[in-house]
Order: C-alpha cells, then structure tokens, then sequence
C-alpha cells in the first residue's frame, strides 16, 4: 500500500485512538483501516498499537512513529501548498490560543485585523489560562509568557512582561506603602489564584531570592476580578504588568516593591511551521509579531 496513505490512517488511529472514530474521520470502512494498519505493522516490523476488545492504546514504538508521521504529513502538506501557490492567497482555518486577558487586549484586536485583510481564512481563538497542547490539540499559534521548556515547537520571542505588585492609591494612602516584601505580611492581599489559600510570593534575582508566605484575604479565580478588587482598594495583589497596564496608566493602580522584582518573563509565539511554512500561518504571525513588539506594555 501507498505509505502516505497508511500514515494518514495510523494518525486518524492513533489520535481517535479507536479503530471505528478513525474511520469515520477519513471516511474508510472499518475493514480498510484495519487492514491499513496491519501492513503498516509489518512493513515496519514493529507493534505501534495495543488492541483489547475496549479500546486502542499506543505502543512506545507507536508513540515516537506519531510524532515523527505527524511531522513528515505536515511538510508534505507544507510542500504542496507552497508549490499549489497557495502561499499567495491565505486560506482555510486557522487555531489560535493564548491565554485569557492576553487574548482578549493583545490578540483579538490582531485577528480582526487578519479576518478584514483575509477573508479566505476562518479563525477558532482558544483564549484560556492554562498551557494548551500545541500539537495534541492542534493549535496553528500559541502565545506563551515564560520561560519555554525544549520543544519541537519554533518560537518567536516578541516581548517581555513582568510579576508586578500594585495597590490603589487610595489603600496605600490609608495602610501606607511597603518597603520591603515582608511588610505585605501586615496588608491584605488579594491572590488570582483558587489552587491553595496560602501563597508562596518569591521575589528578587534568582541566585538571592526572598520568599514571602501569606493567607490571601481575597482569593480569586480571575485575574479579572483581582484587578478590580485592588482597584477598589481592597488590598495589594500580584499580577503580570500587560494585566494592569492600562490601569496603570491611568491612575487607578501603582506598582509598589519594584526595586525587588523578579527579572522580566519572555513573550513568546509558538507554531509548528517547517522550512515552507503555510501561507497562513506566516501571514497572522508577521501581523500578530508586529503589533506586539510595538505595544508599550510589552516592552
């Protein structure tokens, strides 16, 4: 059998991890698939899948052979689309994620732009505040602040951002302004975070770093709603310095502590592109990459 057509097959198994979902997915009778698979078990000579009469696990083996078959279709397809000229005309659908707040005041404003400037491109936008899979859930682009664990993935680096401890004017009038991180000890603190109610707040350079352990009198799942609890001048909470940038600027918060800040975190755009690239990819990342190594916030 053609060997692209039984990677397609093995990745259609292999992500549905069911031999009838794949099938559904390539529209191949269940026959075919499994007799697809088969061949490719034994032209390779290794065992990619385990089989139980409830469902469909990969092998080690079939684990690397995914990752390596998922990359080798991707440049074909890449190949094909520069060679077609699709990289003329972007087209087809497009996967963002970032995560909330980032998404909303960064992000969106750029994918509006891109849908006006290309409207053969549909975009699904995942704006969420947890690490989403690159690959495992088929993202196009990714937009991540920290620093990047060694990956695949190429990334862009396109700013930096950092851990900034701000407080209302009116509270730091009424409870005074600390001067050193233990002082927070004696304020109340409001935490965007809903994991623990202690929190550990590290600060300063990495080789000397103090470490201040505190109860949250507030504690939040948003970082939203911590932003308008210390606007209201509840307290004094943590937060990346784009999340108050604007209200910075205007007035409604200052930044406290900052000769004790931790050192920047990097901004990052991720993709998967090879040496072609998809036409839309390339174009929303020329778009997105420009508009944030522009913005004062990320500076």
């Amino acid at each position: 059998m053609d060997q692209i057509h039984l990677m397609k097959v093995f990745v259609a198994v292999g992500e549905e991890e069911s031999f009838a979902a794949a099938s559904r997915r390539i529209d191949l009778s269940p026959a075919a698939v499994t007799r697809a698979i088969a061949a490719l078990e034994d032209e390779l000579g290794v065992k990619l899948l385990a089989r139980t009469t409830r469902n469909v696990r990969l092998t080690d083996a079939g684990k690397r052979y995914l990752d390596d078959t998922r990359n080798i279709l991707a440049s074909i397809t890449e190949a094909n689309e520069a060679a077609a000229g699709v990289n003329a005309a972007p087209r087809g659908s497009l996967a963002v994620t970032a995560s909330v707040l980032f998404g909303r005041r960064f992000v969106m404003p750029v994918i509006v732009r891109y849908l006006q400037q290309y409207p053969g491109v549909d975009v699904a936008a995942y704006f969420l505040d947890r690490v989403v899979n690159v690959v495992d859930e088929g993202m196009d682009v990714a937009i991540r602040i920290g620093h990047l664990p060694d990956s695949s993935l190429q990334a862009l680096r396109v700013g930096q951002v950092r851990r900034v401890m701000v407080a209302s004017p009116a509270y730091l009038a009424a409870q005074g302004t600390p001067a050193h991180p233990a002082d927070l000890l004696q304020h109340t603190v409001i935490a965007a975070s809903g994991v623990t109610p202690r929190v550990d707040w590290k600060f300063g350079a990495a080789g000397d770093p103090t470490m201040v352990r505190m109860k949250p009198r507030l504690t939040v799942t948003s970082n939203d709603a911590a932003i308008a609890a210390a606007v209201g001048g509840l307290g004094v909470a943590r937060l990346l310095s784009y999340q108050v940038g604007e209200e910075l600027a205007a007035g409604q918060l200052s930044v406290i502590l900052a000769e004790h800040e931790e050192a920047p975190l990097p901004v990052h755009i991720l993709h998967r592109e090879g040496k072609f690239g998809a036409s839309k990819v390339r174009h929303f990342i020329d778009l997105l990459a420009a508009h944030l190594r522009e913005h004062p916030h990320l500076g």
